[in-house]
């Protein structure tokens, strides 16, 4: 009980330092490493209302826009890529044929705009990700055009109004790592080698602290679970450290599957007085080494996944569309099943 109360009071105290609120709308990255150069990212996208997420598959050789607006990033995608697309109109995240994953996750308090960087060249989100995937092939590529930051960001608001505010975790095929975030305008850059979990809020300087404390408490002893963020960033951690290793993709999919449902939020889970929990809709798995993606829609009764390898990537190519409102009896290798399409209109 001694150790209980200690915990209770050590979160209150980081949560009046600083003077942030655990918000429920939420999203969990976690990152599998196994053996034979296996990494697998999972990944949870949770809401309050639903957001339809369809899959795309685009060509490397299509010229693109950041935005409407002029003087916008214009761009020739040099990777072909798989996309999830929300509400057919901006890319959540996605992975190109080099193996980079992109995952976008809400973060309150996330400030895009100073300004120091008001003329710079509009960058919508709704093609942010597919701009950092059609023309990088690593995580340090990445890292080096954030740092340069020659653009302007922005994005419509979304769900009746609500401010599209994100951070994002950047993994490539050889486990190299950053989580970035933008604060009041300015880019915050973490790197590091297989990092293992990424939430919500707080930051992520803070949220490192906080699980360095669980990690002195123990996970084999106690670990938290509600569903707030830090608790779900303390759990994954724990257990991406703490599974069997395998270079089998079957078994690495089970494994990093299992996990990611430990740290989602229960269907229709509500909580009187919070408004705003949000339930688990969507997982999706990128085997950064096989180069398969995975999603897995929670009132589906099986998962299914792209195979990029299978995918047309060749400049020309048409763009490839899989509609997941009606992908409820698909299970396996789906990269038959994507039909040409038009590429999505994005919301900018």
């Amino acid at each position: 009980m001694r150790k209980r109360n200690i915990v209770i009071g050590f979160m209150m105290a980081i949560a009046a330092l600083s003077g942030m609120e655990f918000s429920a709308d939420a999203c969990s990255r976690i990152l599998y490493v196994g053996n034979d150069s296996l990494r697998i990212v999972g990944r949870s996208l949770d809401w309050k209302t639903p957001i339809p997420t369809n899959l795309y598959v685009y060509p490397r050789g299509m010229k693109k826009v950041g935005n409407s607006l002029p003087g916008s990033v214009e761009w020739t995608s040099r990777y072909g890529s798989v996309y999830a697309v929300g509400y057919d109109g901006g890319v959540t995240e996605g992975m190109n044929e080099k193996g980079l994953v992109v995952n976008g996750l809400f973060c309150k308090g996330t400030v895009y705009e100073n300004d120091s960087v008001k003329g710079r060249p509009p960058m919508s989100l709704a093609m942010f990700v597919a701009w950092l995937l059609d023309m990088n092939a690593t995580t340090p590529e990445v890292v080096e055009v954030l740092r340069r930051q020659n653009f302007n960001i922005s994005g419509a608001t979304f769900d009746g109004g609500t401010v599209s505010a994100l951070h994002w975790g950047v993994t490539d095929a050889e486990g190299r790592c950053a989580v970035f975030e933008f604060d009041h305008g300015d880019i915050k850059i973490y790197e590091g080698q297989d990092m293992p979990a990424m939430t919500n809020d707080p930051t992520f300087p803070q949220m490192l602290a906080i699980n360095d404390y669980w990690q002195k408490v123990g996970g084999v002893n106690m670990l938290p679970g509600t569903v707030k963020s830090p608790d779900r960033f303390v759990r994954g951690y724990f257990f991406s450290q703490n599974v069997e290793k395998t270079g089998e993709r079957d078994l690495g999919l089970s494994i990093i599957r299992s996990i990611l449902m430990n740290v989602s939020v229960p269907y229709h889970y509500t909580v009187e007085g919070e408004p705003n929990v949000s339930s688990t809709q969507w997982r999706s798995f990128a085997n950064l080494r096989d180069r398969l993606y995975y999603f897995d829609i929670v009132t589906n009764p099986g998962i299914y996944y792209v195979d990029l390898k299978k995918m047309d990537l060749r400049p020309g190519a048409p763009v490839m569309k899989l509609d997941t409102s009606r992908s409820a009896g698909l299970v396996g290798d789906v990269s038959r099943h994507f039909v040409k399409s038009k590429p999505f209109t994005p919301m900018y």
